[in-house]
């Protein structure tokens, strides 16, 4: 009789006040890896207890961490700058082994979080304030940047290095000390960060980590030395952080969720669309708030685009995302595979036609797999239309004309990213003059902005007032003072200052 195999689970804990600190609530959740089915971990879920002694960490941090200067805090960001780039394949493969996503989409991930990292080594040009030389006679008036204290991040699954760094980066450079609270179902990577701040010379207390649940939620949104929250989520999360960190008094920014569209004219390029729904709609298997969800074809463009991707299809490789031949892993757990998945039962159910069912190319095993899925003539009655799939399932509503594409954009309740494509320069500049949504793209299926402009949808894609990164990240985490000064007329001075005076 043989032995039973038994894998040792990775235990997660916490970390705060410079240290790794093992969870005492004795509540736990599973970790998986998603390529294989199995728990690989189990991570910790903090108390109020524990939640409490993260933030006295950070708040007995913030007072000397607020006296560093702008010159020594930009060196430091440079410093961390190095050395996460020098450990983005380490991070990226925590990112694969805990949510799934092929190496490369892991790897481009962290650089999209490192590129919000070289921004803020600026920090001291962010922070130039403005002057008003003699506003009155003898008077002058100027403001000033100063931090916020001690802030908080709550991050979602599907980027657990990037959004974090999104919200850290420009807290910390600001002078604030921060407490992050990642997703449970993929915390590692949050933990290496940690570490490797620590290593860069940030000081005990500034970054702390707390793993755990709506327990660990709630007591971040009520903490009374809490000042602000930042928060990625789906849109009634986003609104319950909102709602329920203002009412505490709290500055919050609650990024909810998304029903990309991508228009795509008679005009426009068709191959170069299908490669962009192809590479937008499937990539990290649609687990992204930027994922294109639905395409939009406008008149006779329809059969021509869903025929190109159609063909692109079965050249989409779904495996491991450790297999250097993988384009798309798995989902993130079993209960989410199994809900996107229900979108091809409901959507034939309710009038649209299955042109690619992803659960015959799903590859064999215990994984959380779905192949990617595409539905055609959806209609913005069907529940494949009007929820976020958050999965590889693609629809494809057509429209006879662009007024009716816009007009479906414009009543979207989600108004977080979009995508025309065509070749008609006019047509494109009033596109992006009418439509009601935060992120346009021209040609550019996601249009995630360049670290020193900021990503924020509008509509229920985003409550509060300041999108995240960017120069609206630095105003998020500082607040700002103004200072009236008058000093005495020189002339009238006991001091001698060794020339003459005059008027």
């Amino acid at each position: 009789m043989s032995a039973a195999v038994t894998t040792e689970l990775k235990l997660i804990g916490h970390w705060f006040g410079g240290v790794s600190v093992q969870g005492e609530s004795g509540r736990k959740g599973p970790v998986y890896n998603p390529a294989t089915g199995e728990q690989s971990g189990e991570v910790d879920f903090a108390s109020i207890e524990e939640i409490d002694r993260a933030v006295a960490a950070a708040k007995a941090a913030s007072p000397a961490w607020r006296t560093w200067s702008l010159s020594k805090r930009a060196d430091l960001m440079f410093r961390i700058y190095q050395l996460i780039d020098e450990h983005r394949e380490e991070l990226a493969r925590l990112l694969t082994a805990e949510h799934g996503k092929v190496l490369s989409d892991a790897l481009g991930e962290v650089q999209r979080g490192i590129e919000v990292i070289e921004f803020v080594c600026g920090i001291p040009t962010l922070l130039k304030g403005e002057y008003s030389e003699q506003a009155s006679t003898g008077i002058d008036v100027y403001s000033i940047r100063q931090p916020l204290g001690v802030v908080a991040g709550i991050t979602p699954f599907n980027f657990p290095a990037m959004v974090p760094m999104w919200m850290w980066a420009p807290a910390l450079a600001c002078g604030n000390t921060f407490v992050l609270k990642p997703s449970e179902k993929d915390p590692s990577a949050s933990l290496l960060t940690a570490e490797l701040l620590k290593d860069a010379g940030v000081p005990d207390g500034v970054f702390n980590v707390v793993n755990g649940d709506k327990v660990a939620v709630d007591r971040i949104l009520e903490h009374p030395d809490i000042a602000a929250v930042s928060f990625v989520g789906s849109t009634p999360i986003a609104r319950y952080v909102y709602e329920t960190g203002t009412k505490a008094g709290k500055r919050v920014q609650a990024l909810g969720g998304a029903k990309n569209h991508m228009i795509v004219l008679p005009d426009a390029d068709i191959e170069m669309a299908a490669d962009a729904a192809v590479s937008a709609g499937y990539g990290s298997a649609g687990e992204r708030c930027m994922a294109i969800s639905v395409l939009v074809a406008v008149g006779d463009a329809g059969d021509e685009l869903v025929d190109a991707i159609k063909e692109r299809l079965p050249n989409v490789k779904v495996g491991d995302g450790l297999d250097p031949t993988s384009e798309m892993g798995p989902l993130v757990t079993r209960q989410h595979r199994d809900k996107v998945a229900s979108y091809l039962d409901s959507g034939p159910a309710q009038g649209a036609t299955i042109v690619a069912d992803g659960r015959e190319t799903s590859p064999d095993g215990d994984g959380f797999f779905l192949g990617v899925s595409l539905l055609d003539n959806v209609t913005p009655e069907m529940d494949a239309y009007r929820d976020e799939i958050f999965g590889p399932v693609l629809s494809v509503v057509r429209v006879d004309t662009y007024d009716e594409a816009l007009r479906l954009v414009n009543e979207n309740p989600y108004g977080n990213g979009v995508a025309l494509f065509t070749r008609d320069g006019g047509v494109a500049r009033q596109f992006q003059f009418d439509v009601n949504v935060g992120m346009v793209g021209i040609n550019v299926p996601i249009p995630v902005p360049v670290a020193y402009y900021s990503f924020g949808g509008w509509k229920n894609s985003l409550f509060g007032d300041r999108h995240i990164y960017g120069p609206e990240g630095i105003d998020f985490y500082t607040r700002t003072k103004a200072v009236t000064s008058r000093w005495p007329d020189p002339a009238t001075s006991k001091v001698d200052l060794g020339f003459p005076q005059t008027r």
